[in-house]
């Protein structure tokens, strides 16, 4: 009996005499392939590289780990590309608390290996992005059409595990901590199903992994949270890789005036090409630059994002809003221990003061849509790609995030 991919000389007179047939076989023996690796590696513990963060300020540890398969309702996932998002940054600095050791990351997309009990939604072989805000369908937030925050993820109470309170990965024999449901510096990461969701099989990953979190938290902080409106203006506090897709999201929803606000001017050439209509530097005046704004505007502009996580922007980017019918979106992840003191007659006089993480979107129903419109060209992605490094990499690559020297550094596996 004949097989598929056995004999070469079978396959090449398939190929001449039916080139159809010739296509169909290659497409099954591939199938065939990665049933067979599937199989190797299904309810096995996998052992791989990842990045190991030891100790609060201290560089990645590349070490090996071992990865345990998914149990019931959870998806082992092989990574194939991970963005660098300054929240990573932000916990090995300890502005952001995670209990130690953990494999961070959270902005990747991978490939499904294998799948625990009762899994429905993704299957082996299927593309998909890792969600770092769950989607359970079933909690309050779930439920309320404009929420998006599900009751079930791991932010700001962080336990460093799956949902059932434990985790997958092992190290030097010590346990080590999920990051926010995903850990996507890991070449296999184990994450709910309610923290995963499949995308287009045609989405290149390198590129699709900003959908995960930095892209569409800006994005959506503009068409979404504060839903801006055509022929408006805007201002963008912070031209990083989410302030940038912000612009992105500006543009989109018909701004007729996008000011980027950064102090490292090397970014305003990009902003531009982006959307900004003009840029300005806090630096370049004596006065504060919610007054130059309000200058600039007449009076202040109609939508302002603080997308830096800084206390002193956060009250500017508020008061460069017109006073009787301005919005202010905080999109800037703040330092854990600090509070924020506002008069209130900032806002009694009719401004809007909102926030919301990852853009508004709801991640499982969301994600796929923004691939879609990505293959579409409805948006690029690649403008914010300033750098891509081999995973083994991840320190270059954050320190180039710290210099100011990239947008987003993708690493690939």
């Amino acid at each position: 009996m004949w097989r598929i991919g056995h004999d070469s000389s079978k396959s090449d007179n398939i190929s001449a005499l039916c080139p159809q047939k010739a296509r169909k076989s290659t497409r099954i023996h591939h199938i065939c392939r990665e049933d067979r690796n599937n199989m190797s590696t299904a309810g096995k513990v996998i052992k791989c590289k990842a990045a190991v963060l030891w100790e609060l300020k201290k560089p990645f540890s590349i070490e090996e780990v071992e990865v345990a398969p998914p149990k019931a309702s959870e998806v082992r996932i092989k990574m194939v590309a991970t963005g660098i998002c300054r929240s990573d940054d932000h916990v090995v600095n300890g502005s952001i608390f995670v209990p130690l050791p953990v494999i961070l990351g959270h902005e990747g997309a991978g490939i499904v290996e294998s799948i625990g009990e009762g899994v429905t939604t993704v299957k082996p072989g299927d593309k998909v992005i890792p969600l770092f805000t769950p989607q359970c369908g079933k909690c309050a937030v779930c439920k309320h059409p404009e929420a998006n925050f599900c009751m079930k993820n791991d932010l700001f109470n962080p336990r460093g595990t799956v949902q059932d309170g434990t985790t997958r990965f092992t190290c030097r024999g010590k346990p080590i901590h999920h990051f926010i449901t995903t850990s996507t510096f890991s070449e296999y990461t184990v994450v709910d199903e309610i923290s995963v969701v499949k995308i287009d099989a045609a989405a290149p990953l390198e590129k699709v992994c900003l959908i995960g979190c930095g892209f569409s938290t800006g994005y959506g902080s503009a068409v979404k949270v504060a839903k801006v409106k055509p022929g408006s203006t805007c201002a963008v506090f912070g031209l990083g890789g989410v302030g940038l897709s912000t612009i992105i999201g500006c543009k989109a929803a018909g701004a007729a005036r996008i000011i980027g606000v950064d102090i490292n001017k090397d970014k305003f050439a990009k902003a531009k090409e982006l959307g900004a209509t003009e840029c300005i530097s806090p630096q370049d005046f004596k006065k504060p630059i919610h007054e130059v704004l309000k200058e600039m505007t007449g009076g202040g502009v109609d939508f302002s994002f603080e997308v830096i996580g800084r206390l002193d922007t956060m009250a500017e980017a508020l008061s460069c809003c017109h006073e009787a019918y301005g919005t202010s979106v905080i999109v800037g992840v703040p330092p854990g221990s600090e509070n924020l003191s506002v008069h209130p007659m900032l806002l009694l006089t009719g401004r809007t003061w909102k926030g919301a993480i990852f853009g508004g979107f709801k991640s499982k129903d969301s994600i796929p849509k923004l691939v879609a419109d990505f293959l579409t060209n409805k948006f690029p992605l690649d403008p914010l790609i300033t750098h891509v490094l081999p995973f083994e990499k991840v320190n270059e690559g954050f320190d180039l995030l710290r210099s100011g020297k990239s947008i987003r550094t993708v690493l690939k596996f």
